[in-house]
């Protein structure tokens, strides 16, 4: 009773923090006993996050004792496996070194101990309540059609990829996709994929200049008619035109440098994405660990914003339906830990 009087006269406060490659998300939302009644979102550049960060947290959770931080899992080697019995885990991964929840008593997600150490160590100074596994999100951000289809669900975060295909509730198969090492390890499975594919990519490099189409001796002839020009105040507005004009023309070329690079390194991180859930369904296909259901449709989680290629890849190159739904991950973790304590 003094319990739920005192929780009446505090706010809650709930802390999701989602860490990309380069920034963190913080999503703040203050309730009282009606509901939100404030939310905020701020990011942090990841080299000098942590202490701007425990700052703007405390300037929300200094004056209640409820409140509540969530972290959305990023272990290289957690994953998801279709069994929650101890003794058949085994023979999806080593049970050794791992931290595994069941869920829903139908199937299991896990992480490395030494991971989730690393995690509560460096969030130590403001606590961490929930550590949230991304196959929880893309459960539970796709629970109407994981319940009444058979389909591949994959949530895609700006750092890795989450791909599940389930059954009408029955786990399959899952694998965490790491982006960062996409090009490490996965280098030549890229490139290979993008041979096999004949993908042309003009990265606006020129194919060169034949010099036999150039008649030097022609070119130095026309010089000599420089002589019979007279009026020299005209070449200096042909320079100050001149110099004008290069002024402009590089500001133009590196605009649109700028913006090819743009283009190219969105389609890069598209089809890197395509390579690795690629790979992944081929992994599917062939172990002989998993039930490989035919897959004909693919449901994505889109955290980052990709660019329709993704979805043009998936369509084009591996036969798939492909329908794309935007996430907000900070907001969800959010929800996952309102639910958590009801």
């Amino acid at each position: 009773m003094l319990s739920k009087l005192l929780e009446a006269l505090y706010n809650r406060v709930y802390v999701s923090i989602v860490v990309d490659k380069l920034m963190t998300m913080v999503y703040i939302e203050v309730c009282n006993s009606s509901g939100p009644i404030e939310a905020v979102e701020r990011s942090f550049a990841n080299a000098n996050s942590d202490t701007k960060m425990n700052e703007f947290i405390y300037s929300y959770i200094q004056e209640t004792p409820y409140y509540y931080v969530s972290l959305l899992d990023t272990s290289i080697s957690q994953g998801a496996i279709p069994t929650c019995k101890s003794s058949e885990m085994n023979v999806f991964c080593d049970t050794e070194d791992i931290q595994h929840k069941c869920y829903m008593d139908k199937w299991a997600y896990y992480t490395s101990k030494l991971d989730l150490s690393i995690l509560e160590k460096r969030y130590s100074d403001i606590g961490v309540d929930f550590i949230f596994s991304p196959f929880v999100v893309l459960s539970q951000f796709f629970k109407d059609k994981i319940e009444s289809n058979m389909a591949m669900y994959i949530l895609i975060e700006d750092r890795a990829l989450s791909l599940t295909v389930f059954d009408h509730s029955e786990l399959l198969y899952a694998e965490y996709l790491d982006m960062q090492n996409v090009l490490g390890d996965d280098e030549d499975l890229i490139i290979d994929d993008m041979a096999d594919d004949d993908i042309d990519i003009d990265l606006g490099i020129d194919e060169g200049i034949d010099l036999d189409d150039i008649d030097a001796l022609d070119e130095l002839e026309e010089l000599d008619d420089f002589g019979d020009i007279e009026d020299l105040d005209s070449i200096e507005d042909i320079d100050e035109f001149s110099d004008d004009k290069d002024e402009e023309d590089e500001f133009e070329e590196t605009e649109l440098e700028e913006k090819e690079a743009d283009e190219y390194e969105g389609f890069n991180e598209d089809y890197q994405r395509f390579a690795l859930i690629k790979s992944s369904v081929h992994s599917y296909y062939k172990d002989p660990k998993y039930k490989s259901e035919f897959i004909e449709t693919v449901y994505i989680a889109d955290g980052v914003g990709v660019s329709s290629d993704l979805k043009r890849y998936l369509e084009e190159e591996m036969f798939l339906s492909v329908y794309v739904r935007h996430t907000d991950l900070d907001k969800e973790i959010c929800d996952l830990a309102k639910a958590e304590l009801k």
